[in-house]
């Protein structure tokens, strides 16, 4: 059992290449930057939740933890089709996760896409620290990088286990509040009812498939919350098959995706 924060993410930084990656996206004033732009977008200007450090932070582990369960079901799609080896299919999922909401610092609009706009200088610094003299696959990896932070948008499909991992991991952070549905703050509506509804999110290994992500709630309400985030990026993800989402309350499963 594995219970969703933001420290979860250093309990699978075990390979040197993704501890790497992490250490440099956290210590980037560029990246760093950015997240918090993010927020001053989101949060300041629009009222919705959040979308920097803290949450780029919560993805990254909720990934990597995704991605430890899944790839003990199936082979990563770098490994599949000959871009990478393991280390590298989870460098490319943290580094995914950590960077797929940057472009908000720019627009909430069409972030996904903005989002690829500024981590491609970004990637060409830093994995050229990761891997030194491997230009060819530096450019490899980033092409990955950049289809999963273009394949965050809800509308668009995943075309990778890295980038539908990722997709799913961002739907996880919804504790206590941290609902991935934008509200208003102060509004109160359904949005904001299911939000406050959710206590936490568990990750699990599953009986019936190789993830169990476990939701728990003291208000039915907060099902919204897994039907509307969820539900849409299952879909998208390509991983539905892999993946069960259960909503639970007072001992009671409410509903299961």
């Amino acid at each position: 059992m594995v219970l969703v924060s933001n420290r979860l993410v250093f309990n699978y930084l075990e390979d040197p290449k993704v501890k790497q990656m992490f250490t440099l996206l956290e210590e980037d004033v560029e990246v760093q930057s950015y997240l918090r732009m993010s927020n001053i977008m989101a949060v300041k200007r629009l009222g919705y939740n959040d979308h920097g450090p803290v949450h780029a932070r919560i993805i990254s582990g909720s990934a990597l933890r995704i991605f430890d369960l899944i790839t003990a079901a199936v082979e990563p799609s770098l490994l599949l089709h000959g871009v990478g080896d393991m280390e590298d299919a989870k460098l490319v999922t943290m580094t995914i996760a950590y960077l797929h909401d940057i472009g908000n610092a720019v627009h909430r609009n069409g972030h996904e896409k903005m989002g690829v706009f500024l981590a491609a200088p970004i990637l060409d610094r830093l994995l050229t620290e990761v891997y030194p003299r491997e230009e060819h696959h530096v450019y490899n990896l980033k092409s990955e990088i950049l289809h999963g932070i273009y394949a965050s948008d809800d509308d668009a499909q995943c075309f990778s286990v890295e980038a539908g991992i990722a997709t799913i991991a961002d739907g996880t952070d919804m504790a206590e509040g941290r609902t991935r549905i934008p509200f208003k703050r102060g509004k109160v509506d359904i949005h904001s009812l299911s939000a406050l509804a959710i206590r936490r999110v568990e990750i699990k290994k599953g009986e019936n498939k190789p993830v169990l992500i476990e939701v728990y709630m003291d208000n039915p309400a907060g099902v919204f919350q897994i039907e509307e985030v969820m539900g849409k990026k299952m879909v998208t993800s390509g991983l539905e098959d892999l993946v069960e989402v259960t909503a639970i309350m007072n001992g009671k499963t409410l509903k299961t995706l």
